[in-house]
């Protein structure tokens, strides 16, 4: 950050009194700006035994299949904004939504929040963020073509869950060190 929003003066990093974190501050009105994580919501559109995935059509990661997902809007509660997210995406519609997990990403200061749901009439069809759509069975989900290890893990999970009959909500931190290795930390 260069400028205040509030003025449009510079800023400077700092830490302001009374806090502990550095922030921008503006060297003329002295409005302190926040940055904080950005809020992902997605969701896991279920038909019959079968996942609806989306290659995506823009970076990152342009080519690879991931689940419906994006930043939340302003104004917007996170369930909606999954089912926001899939209609975009994959012209779908998604019903009973459920939250199925939180992952904390602090390397790139986002959080994820997916729900589960069920795909009405098995229908969708790419949205202007995807090349095409598919169902997949559990079986067939192109697992080394999938975009984001969010995406992977709670794909694992899903699954997991569906077998053992009972759904739960996850709870995880994912995290890429300085060489591009990922660590998932399930929290009971």
């Amino acid at each position: 950050m260069n400028f205040c929003s509030h003025c449009g003066a510079g800023v400077s990093l700092r830490i302001p009194e009374g806090d502990s974190l550095p922030r921008f501050v503006c060297d003329r009105c002295q409005t302190i700006h926040y940055v904080n994580p950005k809020v992902v919501t997605g969701c896991i559109p279920v038909w019959q035994e079968k996942i609806l995935l989306c290659r995506r059509a823009i970076e990152p990661r342009y080519g690879l299949w991931t689940l419906p997902a994006g930043f939340l809007e302003n104004g917007e509660t996170s369930m909606a904004g999954a089912a926001r997210e899939a209609l975009e995406e994959a012209n779908a519609v998604v019903e009973d939504l459920r939250l199925y997990g939180l992952f904390n990403l602090p390397h790139i200061d986002q959080i994820y929040m997916m729900f589960r749901g069920n795909l009405r009439h098995g229908q969708a069809a790419a949205g202007a963020e995807s090349l095409e759509v598919q169902l997949f069975a559990e079986n067939d989900i192109p697992w080394q073509e999938l975009a984001f290890p969010v995406v992977a893990e709670s794909l694992r999970l899903f699954f997991a869950d569906r077998r053992s009959g009972r759904y739960g909500i996850h709870y995880a931190d994912v995290v890429r060190d300085a060489q591009q290795r990922v660590t998932i930390t399930r929290y009971p």
